[in-house]
């Protein structure tokens, strides 16, 4: 009957024949049907499955079981990092005496570790409250990227800030000419996107390797990079030798032109004859040199002491400096150290009292 049903399909007679069918052909039909369909739906949720890969932060190990004390300190730090920064923007935007390019300087500074600390400090806030961190593949690989791309811009700000001050101390006469607003600009621009634009190189090597079976652990309280390699197979040797390569050129090449300027600034001091230019003079870097020292202080211990035999908990510790406890020191270093941010700070209290 199938048979005939086939040949004389084409025919008026054709559809006679259909509908004659048996009820169990019909039957049979209509359940393989149903069976191809619940298959595609199987095989596109599985699809997705693994479309999202989940991983675990261990953070702090037994301290995140302690729930509302260590939220409570590391919010306050938030708190204190984000109105800090934020205080030292609108206290050079409503002064006019600040508005030179080193105070231009500090506000995207701090701009930058608005944006530096924000990316770490919410996740890790969430997961003390939650006693653990669960973030997808994706997630992770977004946030090192927004972390390695603010800190290479974080260098490269800060010595920008280190060849103001050499053109301010060193070359005073042409000062205003070498560091007019466009130049400002550009330096400033130069650095937000070089740390962006050369970080995704370093993410853009991930894309072709695949993540090893059983590595769905971090131990550590984000995605740092080190962390994030360890995740994948194949040739990681890329991956990693070319994020140290753009790390090294990001933060050790900023670090030498902040140390040259420094040189021939100390050179240009010491030929002041008089004490009281001196101690001018070097009151204007005090502030750019504190957060130098603490910031790259901090990043020398974490990325190049070795921490091969250090305990989890106390590598952790180190990169808590740099992570939370820098960006909350640096409005406290400028506003002690500088009379004109705290002259900027009191009238701005002033103001919104």
């Amino acid at each position: 009957m199938w048979r005939l049903h086939e040949r004389e399909a084409g025919s008026p007679g054709g559809y006679l024949l259909a509908e004659e069918l048996s009820p169990r052909v019909k039957t049979t039909r209509r359940a393989a049907v149903d069976s191809s369909k619940h298959e595609e739906q199987i095989s596109m949720s599985s699809v997705n499955e693994n479309q999202t890969t989940w991983l675990t932060l261990v953070g702090f190990g037994k301290l995140q079981h302690l729930g509302f004390l260590p939220f409570a300190f590391f919010l306050a730090i938030y708190v204190a990092t984000v109105g800090g920064n934020i205080l030292i923007v609108l206290a050079v935007a409503s002064s006019r005496t600040l508005h030179t390019p080193m105070y231009f300087f500090l506000c995207h500074f701090s701009l930058l570790e608005i944006g530096y600390t924000s990316n770490i400090m919410p996740r890790l806030l969430q997961s003390f409250l939650e006693g653990g961190d669960v973030i997808s593949l994706v997630s992770c690989l977004a946030q090192f990227y927004v972390f390695a791309s603010l800190a290479a811009a974080e260098c490269l700000m800060l010595s920008a800030m280190s060849y103001d001050r050499y053109l301010a101390i060193c070359h005073p006469l042409h000062y205003p000419v070498l560091m007019s607003t466009w130049c400002c600009g550009c330096l400033a621009t130069g650095a937000w996107f070089s740390g962006f634009f050369f970080s995704a190189f370093t993410l853009a090597l991930a894309a072709p390797l695949s993540l090893c079976p059983g590595r769905r652990v971090i131990d550590h309280y984000f995605c740092d990079f080190a962390p994030v390699v360890g995740l994948f197979c194949g040739e990681v040797w890329v991956m990693w030798g070319a994020g140290v390569s753009i790390s090294g050129c990001l933060t050790l090449a900023p670090f030498l032109l902040i140390v040259a300027s420094y040189v021939f600034i100390l050179r240009a001091v010491l030929r002041i004859p008089s004490g009281r230019g001196r101690q001018k003079a070097f009151s204007t870097c005090s502030s750019h040199l504190s957060v130098v020292a603490v910031f790259y202080g901090t990043l020398i211990v974490v990325y190049v002491a070795p921490t091969d035999h250090m305990p989890p908990l106390l590598r952790k510790a180190f990169s808590v400096l740099y992570t939370v406890l820098t960006p909350m020191l640096n409005p406290i270093i400028y506003s002690l150290k500088n009379q004109e941010v705290k002259w900027a700070l009191h009238r701005l209290r002033r103001r919104l009292l």
